[in-house]
């Protein structure tokens, strides 16, 4: 075989070979002949061999060195040679290999990972060649994909699998059996594919969805009611002008006359200290406004859930005590001349304490046992809303129930008060004022309830509610009240003028008909003591 390689490789006669056909046309060797990388292409596989046969070479040389001291032939420390031994020293090698490269074993005893890939390429027709296309070093591989070509006019090579990659969004079904074979199913509309096992799909938490390449749940944008959305610029534009109108309308017109008359009988008899109450309270209604539409925090969630209420009870806590006063005041005159006990003004500020604070303890007690917090709701999968959570559970119910109990306390005080003599003119403006606020609250509770999907809106159509009450309260008490105020002067003089000539001696019938003509009970009505005229 080697002879029939010498004479192939350098197209001469080998001495001693036969002559044959595939030789007989060739010279004689000179045997100056020689391999050389010039005239022979080496297979670089042969590195691998050579690098073995140098690692033995190596190991026996040191294990010689240091057994024998260096002597020529073989000691008796390696007659016969220990097998142990040389492994100890094999392991301990390291030299410059066929290729260029350090050689050396690895602590597990593997020599180095160094391979080079290569590629039987056809370069031109009918020819092919081993083409390096890549190697694998110490772990790593590297490949140039653009020099793989398995066909001449093809550039792109054929793909060598079962099943092709599944798309994303996308779970791995295997075929029974099979490792390498599976089928490709489509994850639902809020899964995504595990990112631990690509045979599952795993549902994305709430508050997040499938993001656009399906490979990770992505938050949902939080949704609250903004302060720049148009439905909360218009509740406060409506709270604005509110506020703008009690302070204008309430203190400047109506509080300029107070202090400027407020010795007179005729803005004592309008009870200028609930009115003043009055006014806090429909000036709180307002302000509420402004909490409900910024952001949500638990410090805003509770201030949201102590005003709502707290503004309500006040406001009606007034318009209680008043109409309580006018039903005590007209029941008493009915059956005695003597006063009835609890009208001052101070006594009328102690009643309106008292109901308030039932109010104040009443949230205290919620707030203590159940805080208030900001919280994120998901009414569906798409949605991730940032609410308090007293819009979420309609506990916000406990904070209108007491306020509630007292509009239908009002109401009904409104409506035993009705028939008091001469329509008496305040009666008559709060009755106005409780039928139209238990209408304006009887149309919010089914929005209220019929929003819980749309908390934003839920949010907004409170706010209005509490700015539209207090602009029903404020137009109804208060409007009306100027114009009476600027004519009173006169119609004291007058009063007095007829008290006077009256004396107290006169029968309540002939006072009540003398002050009728006066034209005072147009506008007032009066209880008669011993001694004075009580005006309301």
């Amino acid at each position: 075989m080697c002879a029939e390689f010498w004479e192939e490789q350098f197209r001469c006669r080998h001495p001693g070979s036969s002559r044959a056909a595939h030789n007989a046309h060739y010279a004689p060797c000179s045997g100056r002949e020689r391999l050389s990388a010039d005239n022979t292409e080496f297979e670089a596989q042969l590195q691998f061999v050579a690098d073995a046969v140098w690692a033995f070479v190596y190991a026996i040389r040191d294990m010689h060195r240091d057994l024998c001291g260096g002597r020529a032939g073989l000691c008796d420390a390696m007659r016969p040679v220990s097998g142990p031994t040389l492994l100890r020293y094999l392991r301990q090698v390291r030299f410059i290999g066929l290729s260029g490269d350090e050689f050396h074993f690895d602590a597990y005893g593997d020599g180095p990972a160094r391979y080079n890939i290569l590629h039987f390429k056809q370069v031109a027709r009918d020819v092919y060649r081993w083409v390096k296309v890549g190697q694998y070093l110490d772990g790593e591989l590297q490949l140039d994909m653009d020099e793989i070509q398995f066909k001449w006019d093809e550039p792109h090579h054929p793909e060598s699998v079962c099943s092709a990659e599944c798309e994303l969004g996308q779970a791995k079904q295997y075929v029974e059996g099979e490792s390498c074979c599976w089928h490709c199913f489509n994850c639902t509309q809020y899964e995504i594919r595990s990112p631990t096992s690509a045979t599952a799909c795993v549902e994305c938490a709430r508050g997040t969805l499938p993001d656009a390449r399906r490979t990770h749940c992505a938050p949902v944008p939080e949704l609250y009611l903004r302060a720049s959305s148009p439905a909360a610029i218009g509740a406060m534009t409506f709270s604005a002008a509110g506020i703008l109108l009690t302070i204008s309308a309430g203190c400047r017109l109506v509080g300029g006359v107070w202090l400027a008359r407020c010795g007179t009988p005729v803005v004592r008899a309008s009870g200028r200290e609930l009115s003043f109450v009055l006014l806090g309270g429909i000036l709180l209604c307002y302000l509420v406004t402004f909490a409900l539409v910024l952001r949500p925090t638990d410090f805003l969630c509770a201030v949201q859930r102590f005003g709502t209420g707290f503004c309500f009870t006040v406001v009606y806590a007034a318009l209680l005590t008043k109409t309580n006063r006018i039903a005590r005041i007209f029941d008493a005159s009915k059956h005695s001349a003597r006063r009835p006990s609890l009208i001052s003004p101070k006594s009328q500020l102690l009643i309106c304490s008292i109901l308030v604070s039932i109010q104040v303890v009443i949230v205290v007690v919620w707030q203590l046992a159940s805080p208030a917090r900001a919280i994120h709701h998901y009414p569906t999968r798409e949605d991730n809303m940032l609410v308090c959570d007293s819009y979420v559970d309609a506990s916000y119910t406990i904070a209108f129930f007491y306020p509630v109990v007292l509009i239908v306390i009002c109401t009904v005080y409104a409506v035993l008060t009705r028939k008091i003599p001469e329509a008496f003119n305040e009666s008559k403006h709060i009755g106005f004022t409780m039928y139209t606020t238990c209408v304006i609250w009887l149309a919010f509770v089914p929005l209220y309830f019929g929003t819980a999907s749309h908390v934003p809106l839920r949010v907004t159509s409170m706010a209005v509610t509490i700015s539209l009450s207090a602009s029903v309260t404020l137009a109804c008490l208060f409007a009306p009240k100027p114009a009476i105020w600027h004519g009173a002067p006169p119609t004291m003089r007058r009063i007095q003028a007829v008290g006077h000539h009256a004396g107290l001696n006169t029968p309540l019938r002939t006072l009540c008909r003398t002050l009728r003509h006066a034209g005072f009970l147009t506008t007032f009505s009066f209880t008669v003591e011993a001694s004075d005229i009580l005006f309301l």
